[in-house]
């Protein structure tokens, strides 16, 4: 209970943010999965297209990563920037927070 799937559902049901489960460690867990996922398909296939496309690849998820954040920004106002304030965007903290 509360991985992705489930805290996203859950969250758009009841008009709220997701703040629970992954996104606890990181605003966008879905784009670092992927990039994760991408990394091993370089690895995996090192071609001159795999190594032409990570990098754009990565560049595109930033830029939809940020787009995301201002419109949730606008639904949530400062909901949303307390949140932003406390949870790194794309790699995870572990520090227990207070």
């Amino acid at each position: 209970m509360g991985g992705l799937p489930h805290v996203l559902f859950f969250s758009q049901k009841m008009n709220k943010l997701a703040i629970t489960g992954p996104y606890s460690k990181i605003r966008h867990p879905q784009y670092v999965a992927f990039a994760m996922i991408m990394f091993g398909f370089l690895l995996q296939w090192p071609t001159i297209l795999t190594l032409l496309m990570f990098p754009i690849l990565l560049i595109m998820y930033k830029h939809l990563a940020l787009t995301e954040e201002r419109e949730v920004r606008s639904i949530f106002g400062k909901a949303y920037d307390d949140y932003a304030n406390k949870t790194p965007r794309f790699i995870p903290s572990w520090k227990v927070r207070s």
